[in-house]
């Protein structure tokens, strides 16, 4: 998926999240920092799990 945002930039809108974290927590981490569009949307697109790490959700993000 050559559209989706890059795991760096991802993760700037995720600081201080406490890991594990769901996807909604995910999500609504990115609202509060303000995430743009195109971050929101690929956060959205994840799968409704709990997430152990950072890396874990750059993996889901890039699909």
């Amino acid at each position: 998926m050559s559209d989706a945002p890059n795991p760096i930039e991802v993760q700037k809108y995720l600081s201080g999240i406490d890991y594990p974290a769901s996807k909604e927590d995910v999500v609504s981490k990115a609202e509060e920092h303000g995430a743009p569009d195109e971050v929101l949307e690929a956060l959205r697109g994840i799968d409704d799990r709990e997430y152990d790490g950072p890396t874990a959700v750059s993996q889901a993000v890039a699909g």
